[in-house]
């Protein structure tokens, strides 16, 4: 039989090669099986697919923490030193010669500039003429004073020998009225030498302030003039050079939002990052918090009414000037640094996310459908949104261990906008609390 069988395959080939037809491939014979199969399992899958929409949501939770929450106010500002003085000039003329430069190091007195001083030597002499000539004056003056007072004197001797009889009474009060005339000749003339002599010294004066000086011992962060350079000093004193007294101190002065002014105070401590070395803290003080906003320097500042108008709709803000160290000399003059204040520190309490107190379970929770990298944490949802203001009472949705929720009541307290201080008899540290709900899969 089974020779018959080969027989029958072997006339089945042969008839095929005859008829030209290729035999079928083993995986189209097979066809017949696996297809029904393959269209099980996809059935399989899409039943349990289905049947597994029915689970309830999937909760997002975060563990219940007990330790300190730091409260901070974070502003922007930039690095001043804390003296920054403008040298200016208040001589006209040309600059002779300059002796410092840009990052110089200075002491008080030192020479920085010289002005040309030729009219001014002028003047000089000419006043000391003056003086020359007003100090002849007083001594003619005193001189024909001398010569009347003697006369008098005789004329009233011989009047009192004579009885009265001479000189005659006119004589007399024209000796008299001479001396009075000499005495006022000498009063001027010496009034002539003191203002000849603050002449003199005002043109010393002008002469000395020719000559640049530094008024403070620091380092040189502008100069704004070349040797050659002429400077006009009629309308307004120009700046030279601005310098800085000590850099090892410096000046942070940070813009505080009026939301945040009531929290700071002088005394405390904060720290601050500059873009010229990411990831480095450096410490600071506050000492002090300016009583005037920005609108109340800006109105101060002379500032047109539209000016004024449209600072109104600005947001107002504070000045607060934090002091800084920079022994190492790191920092810089102007450098824009964001500031992050310590206001207030609660001590180890129990700490809970925000997005537990916002979080309300209702049935229309298991049927919405959230990504699952933008868990639906009650955020956007008119009915989720609650108050966490201190000493407000809340509740918590607490995960049990057979996956339902409990809620829990508690007193809110500080909050620093990510965690909040509760206080709670039957909430505990560790405990898992929902502060959203997972999409399924899908």
């Amino acid at each position: 039989m089974n020779q018959t069988s080969a027989t029958g395959a072997e006339s089945a080939e042969s008839i095929e090669d005859f008829l030209g037809e290729q035999p079928r491939p083993r995986w189209r014979r097979w066809a017949r099986y696996w297809v029904p199969a393959l269209v099980l399992i996809i059935l399989i899958f899409t039943i349990s697919r289905c049947a597994s929409g029915d689970k309830g949501p999937e909760y997002i939770t975060q563990p219940v923490v007990e330790k300190s929450l730091d409260l901070t106010v974070t502003a922007t500002g930039n690095l001043r030193p804390t003296n920054q003085v403008e040298v200016g000039s208040e001589v006209s003329g040309k600059i002779d010669r300059i002796n410092v430069d840009v990052n110089d190091r200075v002491v008080r007195g030192q020479i920085l500039a010289v002005i040309n001083t030729d009219i001014i030597d002028d003047q000089i002499t000419q006043s000391r003429a003056n003086l020359n000539a007003a100090r002849a004056s007083v001594a003619q003056a005193q001189a024909s004073l001398n010569v009347d007072t003697a006369q008098l004197a005789r004329l009233e001797e011989v009047y009192r020998i004579s009885g009265g009889k001479v000189p005659s009474r006119t004589e007399l009060e024209a000796a008299q009225a001479n001396v009075a005339r000499d005495k006022a000749a000498v009063a001027s003339a010496r009034a002539n030498v003191s203002a000849s002599e603050a002449g003199l010294s005002s043109s010393v004066t002008t002469r000395g302030r020719a000559v640049i000086r530094s008024p403070v011992s620091g380092v040189v962060l502008v100069r704004q003039v070349e040797p050659g350079q002429t400077v006009a000093a009629s309308f307004n004193t120009p700046t030279l050079f601005i310098l800085a007294e000590d850099l090892s101190a410096m000046q942070l002065r940070v813009a505080i939002d009026e939301a945040d002014v009531g929290q700071v105070k002088a005394g405390q401590k904060a720290s601050f990052a500059v873009d010229a070395y990411p990831g480095r803290k450096f410490p600071a003080t506050v000492e002090r918090i300016d009583l005037a906003s920005n609108n109340t320097a800006t109105s101060a500042s002379g500032a047109s009414s539209a000016a004024s108008s449209a600072a109104g709709n600005t947001v107002v803000s504070y000045e607060a000037r934090l002091s800084v160290a920079n022994g190492d000399g790191l920092l810089r003059p102007g450098m824009t640094a964001t500031a992050t204040i310590g206001t207030d520190s609660t001590g180890k309490q129990m700490l809970v996310p925000n997005g537990a107190l916002r979080f309300k379970p209702s049935d229309k929770d298991k049927d919405e459908e959230a990504s699952v990298l933008s868990p639906q944490i009650g955020l956007e949802r008119g009915g989720q949104k609650a108050s966490i203001g201190a000493g407000s009472r809340q509740q918590v949705q607490v995960m049990q261990k057979d996956g339902t929720l409990k809620a829990i009541t508690v007193v809110t307290g500080l909050s620093d906008g990510r965690m909040t201080v509760v206080r709670s008899a039957d909430l505990k540290p560790g405990m898992a609390v929902v502060t959203g709900i997972k999409a399924p899969a899908k």
